[in-house]
């Protein structure tokens, strides 16, 4: 019989997702056929899932933990922010809507049905489904109708273990308070909690068990440390992007701006991992640096919207500059779209202006399309004619002159679009600097070495390292005896 657990947290970003993955590769590697599930997941860094559709990185990522194929049912409901009110919503991979944030209060009763078929998929054949829940069960102001966390879960009939982050402080009154206001039928589904991202001796949150317990009666099923590995995952949404600081400076400096709605910027995680490459994302506020070598601007979920934020923070007279210098430019989905003349969206479907006029260094014009591209695909560098894969999540086409000189072949077709002199280009490719002979013919052109490690193995050996931490610290056996078989 299926058995299943569930994680959720005492607030946003305890550290779930990595703990969901960590545990999901523990139990792989004791032989089980394990799932990851996320009810309902809001995100702009999506992954195109092996049977189709759009679901949380997050989700994907879990799925490579499982060491199974990724599936649209392991993340039925994904809100991709639009606006600061309002979010495109996704079900079982497909776009359904959009809906601004009280209208979807009032929608998420009728995604209850979607959330509990694609969880009995997910469990059909499994012996164990992880569940991870979003933000936090103590948001009572949003019970009514809850997909996400103990609505689910008393649903499901899946039992709970609350996470807390002790990092970010007041952790005890955390755990303790969500203890205090959770009704009765909520609090009895948590069967244990755990104390997440500790530093320095662990014997000194001893007397902080105690008194847990003592207020709770509520067991710890452990106290885990700052998984070092985990900064080699992809991280799942744009609160990750707060917490990076500027590392020292090295051979090549990499700029990339942080767009309003930026998405995907896991794209930047090879390049981040290069021992001679200096990732620097520009928040708000600064200034594009001017001794950096490469620009990078990412994917956004709202291009027109993310282009007038861009001239507000005045980066494109710092790209402008940056062009001048003779630096070189890339654009990846929305990046690309803005580096062209024009984008148009005339029938809303991002829902702003349906027009701008965009940055010109690149020959083409993009129109939004209601139709969204989405769909893994194996592709080859026009440029270096090297292999690439990845995959496509977007709306619109990019036609133009420069179209001609394409940056990168999809399956067979052109893709994007390079300036005459090369130095500037762009893609609809996710995914292209996972490809370690890209990064290493792009960095041999500025005189460094690159590529040399296995980006992807790499990531995979992080998840064998956090089971191992997570093995040692809770243990497997204690693990299995929190979940419980579905539907008893």
């Amino acid at each position: 019989m299926t058995r299943a657990l569930m994680f959720q947290g005492t607030g946003s970003d305890v550290g779930k997702t990595v703990l969901v993955a960590g545990f999901c590769r523990l139990a792989a590697n004791h032989g089980l056929k394990v799932r990851p599930f996320k009810p309902q997941n809001m995100s702009n860094n999506a992954a195109v899932a092996d049977d189709g559709g759009e679901i949380g990185r997050a989700q994907w990522l879990q799925a490579l933990a499982c060491r199974v194929p990724a599936s649209v049912h392991m993340n039925p409901v994904l809100l991709k922010p639009q606006s600061e009110t309002g979010s495109q919503v996704v079900v079982q991979g497909k776009v359904f809507g959009q809906a601004r944030g009280r209208d979807y209060q009032k929608l998420k009763p009728q995604l209850m049905a979607a959330v509990m078929d694609s969880f009995g998929r997910v469990a059909e054949g499994a012996d164990l489904v992880l569940v991870e829940g979003a933000g936090s069960p103590a948001e009572i102001n949003l019970r009514a109708g809850d997909i996400a966390n103990m609505g689910f879960a008393t649903s499901a009939g899946v039992p709970v273990v609350l996470v807390g982050d002790i990092d970010r402080g007041g952790v005890i009154a955390s755990v303790v308070g969500t203890h205090t206001i959770l009704p009765d039928g909520d609090r009895s589904m948590i069967a244990a909690y755990l104390i997440n991202k500790f530093r320095g001796d662990v014997s000194l949150f001893d007397d902080g068990i105690t008194s847990i317990g003592g207020f709770t009666g509520w067991p710890c099923l452990g106290v885990v440390p700052w998984l070092k590995s985990a900064a080699r995952l992809p991280a799942e949404d744009s609160v990750a992007l707060e917490r990076l600081v500027r590392g020292e400076a090295r051979a090549l400096k990499i700029a990339v701006p942080v767009l309003s709605r930026i998405a995907n910027f896991d794209d930047f995680d090879p390049l981040r991992a290069e021992p001679e490459v200096e990732l620097v994302f520009v928040r708000p506020g600064e200034r594009l640096p001017g001794d950096a070598g490469l620009v990078i601007l990412p994917g956004s979920k709202s291009t027109i919207s993310d282009l007038a934020d861009f001239r507000r923070q005045g980066w494109d007279a710092d790209l402008e500059a940056h062009r001048r210098r003779g630096g070189r430019i890339i654009g990846i989905c929305g990046g690309l779209q803005m580096l062209g003349r024009m984008v148009r969206d005339p029938q809303g479907v991002e829902g702003g202006e349906t027009a701008t006029e965009g940055l010109g260094f690149l020959d083409i014009e993009t129109e939004m399309a209601p139709e969204k591209t989405v769909r893994n695909i194996s592709a080859r560098s026009a440029e270096y004619d090297v292999a690439l894969s990845g995959y496509e999540i977007h709306l619109g086409v990019s036609k133009g002159a420069d179209a001609v000189r394409p940056m990168t072949i999809l399956d067979g077709r052109p893709d994007g679009a390079m300036s005459p002199d090369g130095r500037v280009s762009g893609t609809y490719l996710h995914g292209l600097f996972d490809s370690d002979e890209f990064r290493a013919r792009l960095l041999a052109e500025f005189g460094i070495r690159g590529g040399e490690s296995n980006y992807r193995a790499d990531v995979d050996r992080a998840l064998d390292e956090i089971a191992e931490e997570l093995e040692r610290l809770v243990g497997f056996e204690q693990l299995m005896r929190l979940s419980a078989p579905i539907g008893r």
